[in-house]
């Protein structure tokens, strides 16, 4: 059995890969034995690392909020605090279901990897590991991302503005970061203690036998599974979250894997070659990939141009991580849009120059205005009807 720590906290093993790569099929080929349990995407590490962080528009004030929950929790152990509330929203999940292990499958964990070791550090955990190509198809098929908006220096600016403003991340934007920020840390992440490394298509040319290996690991054995790999697929069927597309499987097949050659076309794949970059494809093993790309036309524009899309995404990430919760003020903004054009300035190709900060600054300012006048639009509607109301009351008045 996969041994638990001296508090006897329940036995969570995360499993991390990017969106589309294949996680919900290996999370339910693991939930087959019956004593591991996979919900679909708890988000729940998101959700506490993020604790205290509010909404600029919280009605209680966002910067109280914040500040009082810093003031009054930095006077204990915010690690042991939160490890004690996930491991009672774990445990009770492996309770109800009369269940001794859980795996939490959550793609974009890879924004906070630092945050899981802090909190679980001998946890297990799964990295899964897709082509890319192939999950750029999946994007494209699945979610209809843009993936030719990724070469465009009008909708780059366009994802940044959003980024930077707080905005709800639209698609295009967060695809492109799970490509350029995701695919690289978890890369790294492979070689971290307590880690197994799955690769997507080896598990679905050859199921059994790395179900196995991964479910050793675990300290279980492949003997107790149940024979059917894609049923009793009711517990996804009520969730939101998850890859729907596993529901109208009936078996297991590697199908999926050379499908990204038809899917996308030459100017994509140039694009997927831009944002991860050949280095770290000949590193993850798919040098043979990326010769069929560039047989049909792909060229290697050198990591100046990759490196460029990753200082640019991880400078507007961490400028929402560090601004969460304070109000948007559009001058100091776009002070932090023209900071970050100078982080990245540097090794910026041609089409990603000094304009496409200026873009960005530019789309900011005016969502801005357009946010200012559907605020005075609701004000006027509440003043009106506060005027109404009283006039109905006896006396014409309050």
């Amino acid at each position: 059995m996969m041994s638990q720590d001296i508090n006897n906290s329940p036995a969570v093993c995360f499993l991390l890969g990017l969106p589309r790569s294949g996680t919900t099929l290996l999370a339910h080929l693991l939930q087959r034995h019956p004593a591991i349990m996979a919900p679909p995407e708890p988000w729940l590490m998101l959700a506490l690392e993020a604790f205290g962080r509010v909404d600029h528009c919280h009605p209680a004030g966002a910067s109280l909020v914040q500040a009082a929950n810093s003031e009054f929790l930095d006077r204990i152990d915010r690690t042991s605090a939160t490890r004690a509330f996930a491991d009672a929203v774990y445990g009770q999940y492996l309770a109800a279901a009369g269940k001794r292990t859980l795996i939490d499958k959550t793609p974009r964990y890879w924004m906070l990897l630092d945050f899981l070791d802090s909190l679980y550090p001998d946890a297990p955990r799964i990295v899964l590991m897709r082509n890319p190509y192939a999950i750029a198809a999946s994007l494209k098929s699945t979610w209809g991302v843009p993936l030719l908006s990724a070469s465009s220096p009008s909708a780059v600016a366009a994802c940044l503005a959003d980024i930077v403003l707080g905005r709800p991340t639209p698609a295009i934007a967060s695809s492109i970061a799970d490509l350029v920020l995701g695919l690289p840390a978890l890369a790294a992440y492979r070689s971290r203690s307590h880690t197994q490394v799955v690769q997507y298509e080896l598990l679905v040319a050859h199921p059994d036998e790395e179900i196995r290996r991964v479910l050793a690991g675990l300290g279980y054995a492949l003997a107790e599974m149940s024979s059917a790999p894609l049923e009793q697929t009711d517990y996804l069927r009520s969730s939101t979250f998850g890859d729907r597309k596993i529901l109208e499987k009936k078996n297991i097949d590697d199908r999926s894997v050379q499908i990204w050659q038809t899917e996308l076309s030459i100017e994509e794949m140039q694009v997927v070659t831009d944002l991860v970059g050949v280095q770290l494809l000949i590193e993850l093993g798919y040098e043979q990939d990326l010769r069929l790309a560039e047989q049909a036309g792909v060229v290697d524009k050198g990591p100046a141009v990759t490196e460029s899309y990753r200082q640019l995404f991880q400078s507007c990430w961490d400028f929402v991580k560090s601004k969460t919760g304070e109000s948007f003020d559009t001058a100091a903004s776009g002070a932090e849009l023209n900071s970050i054009g100078q982080q990245a300035g540097e090794n910026l190709p041609l089409a990603f120059g000094p304009s496409i900060l200026l873009q960005a600054q530019r789309l900011a300012e005016s969502k801005r205005e357009e946010n200012l006048r559907v605020a005075n639009s609701i004000a006027a509607q509440l003043t009106e009807a506060l005027t109404a109301s009283r006039a109905a009351l006896p006396g014409g008045h309050s």
